[in-house]
């Protein structure tokens, strides 16, 4: 047969069974077919603004030099999270190799399959391999990471090979696309931290630079915006976070009509909304990449996260991202409470998942903690649908009422306690919704409760009066939580030797107290018991002492006369009264309140045994001192095994043993135990406060000087 065509037109001739593809490429008038995608250069590195200069990362530069110093065949990995510059090591390494060292340099970035395939079929064209051999591989008639890797292996140069952005190694692997070859050198930049991923490669760990540092980038880019220190405080308040710094730097440098100084700068940084002022720093003329963005950079492993059936792990940051950036105890995500975010049975998973995407990363901070980054926080909590926000609250409200000690009771100092506390701030500082607020200032009250009785004060005080601050906000002054929080904080400037500023906070909330809710309410009766110890404290002892009436009185009336409230102000009598005073109160009935709180509340209690050393001090006073010396020295080595010989109360304790010692003769026994008592009081609260006054006050009445110094 014979077949003719014209124009488009298509003859077909065959003879048995023929199967025929066709493939059909459409090109407009004088247009030329395309050639197959690719980058433009492997040559020169594709990435955004670089540094002015490189600041701290010299010893990481230092390993990666040695690396080509040896020869090569080695598979470097630098690791971080999402902006914190391990791209910018990557550059200022190839630009090093290349310039000085005459390296041939090689980038690729390794986002993404395609991005990768057509930048090492690149590679491979740059190291000499034929155009048949490449539509090969591009076609699938061979394999392209084989490709690859022989014109790597035979390059007459000794190259170096970037592998940008490989935040999913799996695409590495798919191919065989990662290897090692005795001409080079592979640096790898990935936001994934799990050795599993990289076997045979040395990880490098790139995170925030040094405080020192942080400051030189932003004045690098903006000299003329202040100062040093000004650029210091401005670089904590990102984080130290290069990318974050990058951004604001540019900021301050392209301002124009009304130039902002550091200064105002940081104080934008913390009245508005902090990631989109940072992101202001980019470049309006350069092509918009999630990358070069703080509020959009780890947007990229979120949805990664949707896209490989990983949703827990973005509930999870977001709940993170309702707390502080500080170092959480790993303990407060293994609890039931976390179920309505996501299922218990999945937090393990999911915070693997984030720690591989370095998220965040595992610390001991005296407990295993998690810790993410506060613009990475920021960035998220931004992100957070709307309608998420309110069960992230109660899940994190919940959370840490489930970590705080419901009744709080004396004891060693708990390193967990303190960490809790920037957590609950933090949550307090992004609730608007008055029953959530009010929730996490209950917990965050009992918190600062039980940093008081462990002897912390100063976090007891920060806690408690930085709580109420920021809970006044939504709920007012002279709500009973916010009155409760502040009455705290008075008690714990007592404790800091603070009584003139204690006294006013105690006096000005008690009175609003009775106001609002009576003088028998518990708050009211609460807050007089403070005010009474500071009074006494400051010599004011018939005030102190009708004061400590009537809040006996009102515990035994509002709370019932076995309380352990009621029995506590009972006991501060036993320390309160004079031996006329003991004989007469109660009928003589108080001296018995250590074996009436022992009935009621057991032996072991906390309030059982205040009393017990309280009956020491009333039995000192009833010069009945063989009995005093037993039961404080009782007290003391329950105070020892339980405390700790620092802790307050204990201290406490010694000081009446020493005066007991004195009053009986024993002289050099009083001094020595005086001494040890004002020099653990001189370490732990310092040479000034009251207690420590005091005790170097009793230590001259006993005729004997300050503690002795070494020398």
């Amino acid at each position: 047969m014979d077949g003719r065509a014209e124009g488009d037109g298509r003859v077909y001739q065959a003879q048995g069974d023929q199967h025929i593809s066709e493939h059909h490429h459409h090109y407009g008038a004088g247009e030329a077919a395309p050639a197959p995608a690719g980058p433009d250069s492997v040559r020169r590195p594709a990435i955004g603004r670089t540094p002015v200069v490189l600041r701290d990362r010299s010893e990481v530069l230092e390993r990666l030099t040695a690396s080509v110093t040896a020869g090569g065949g080695e598979v470097l990995v630098l690791h971080g999270m999402g902006g914190c510059g391990k791209t910018a090591v990557a550059h200022a390494f190839f630009q090093s190799v290349t310039g000085a060292q005459g390296r041939i340099g090689l980038w690729v970035t390794a986002s993404d399959r395609a991005s990768l395939r057509a930048g090492m079929l690149a590679v491979a064209a740059d190291r000499g391999a034929h155009d048949a051999e490449l539509l090969a591989a591009r076609n699938g008639l061979r394999p392209a990471a084989d490709l690859v890797w022989e014109r790597l292996d035979r390059s007459a140069e000794p190259w170096l090979l970037v592998l940008d952005n490989a935040d999913d190694p799996q695409i590495l692997r798919d191919g065989s696309w990662l290897r090692s070859s005795p001409r080079g050198v592979v640096v790898v930049t990935t936001r994934r931290a799990a050795a599993r991923w990289w076997p045979g490669a040395e990880l490098a760990h790139i995170g925030v630079l040094p405080r020192e540092d942080a400051a030189q980038v932003l004045c690098d880019l903006a000299p003329e915006s202040g100062t040093r220190e000004q650029a210091a405080e401005v670089a904590d308040r990102l984080g130290r976070l290069p990318l974050a710094l990058t951004l604001a730097g540019g900021f301050l440098s392209h301002q124009v009509l009304d130039p902002w100084t550091m200064d105002a700068y940081g104080r934008h940084l913390e009245e508005g909304e902090r990631v989109r002022l940072i992101d202001q720093g980019a470049d309006v003329l350069s092509e918009e990449n999630p990358r070069h963005l703080v509020g959009r950079t780890w947007q990229l492993t979120l949805d990664a996260f949707e896209a490989r059936g990983l949703p827990e792990a973005v509930a999870l940051l977001r709940l993170l991202a309702r707390l502080a950036p500080e170092p959480l105890p790993l303990s407060l995500l293994n609890r039931p409470e976390i179920s309505a975010v996501l299922p218990q049975t999945r937090t393990e998973t999911a915070l693997r998942a984030l720690l591989d995407q370095s998220l965040t990363e595992l610390i001991d901070a005296g407990t295993r903690c998690v810790q993410s980054h506060g613009v990475l926080l920021d960035s998220v909590a931004a992100a957070t649908p709307p309608e998420k926000v309110a069960v992230l609250d109660t899940t994190a409200a919940r959370l840490l009422d489930a970590a705080v000690p419901a009744v709080p009771d004396a004891g060693p100092y708990d390193p967990r306690l303190r960490l809790y506390a920037p957590h609950a701030l933090a949550l307090l500082r992004q609730s608007r919704e008055p029953g959530t607020t009010g929730d996490v200032l209950a917990v965050a009250t009992r918190l600062a409760v039980a940093l008081h009785r462990t002897g912390d004060y100063p976090a007891a005080w920060e806690t408690s009066r930085t709580a109420a601050a920021l809970a006044e906000r939504t709920l007012g002054s002279e709500h009973r939580l916010v009155l409760a929080a502040h009455s705290r904080a008075g008690r714990a400037l007592f404790r800091l030797g603070r009584y003139e500023e204690a006294e006013a906070v105690l006096r000005r909330v008690r009175a609003v107290q009775e106001r609002l809710f009576g003088g028998g309410d518990p708050d009211t009766l609460d807050s007089g018991h403070g005010l009474q110890l500071v009074t006494g404290n400051l010599g004011r002892r018939e005030e102190s002492l009708a004061l400590l009436r009537d809040t006996v009185e009102g515990r035994r009336a509002a709370l019932g006369a076995g309380h352990p409230l009621t029995l506590r102000s009972r006991s501060s009598m036993l320390a309160a009264l004079g031996a006329d005073e003991l004989a007469d109160e109660e009928g003589g009935a108080l001296l018995d309140l250590p074996s009436e709180c022992a009935r009621r509340l057991g032996p072991e209690h906390t309030v059982t045994l205040g009393a017990r050393h309280n009956h020491a001090r009333a039995l000192t006073v009833l010069g009945r001192h063989d009995e005093a010396d037993a039961g404080i020295r009782s007290v003391i080595t329950e105070y020892d095994r339980r405390f700790g010989p620092d802790y307050p109360i204990a201290l406490a304790a010694r000081q009446l043993l020493a005066r007991i010692e004195h009053q009986r003769g024993r002289t050099d026994a009083a001094v020595e135990l005086m001494r040890d008592v004002v020099a653990r009081r001189e370490a732990g609260l310092g040479p000034d406060h009251p207690f420590t006054v005091a005790g170097r006050r009793q230590l001259a009445e006993f005729g004997a000087g300050g503690p002795r110094t070494a020398g």
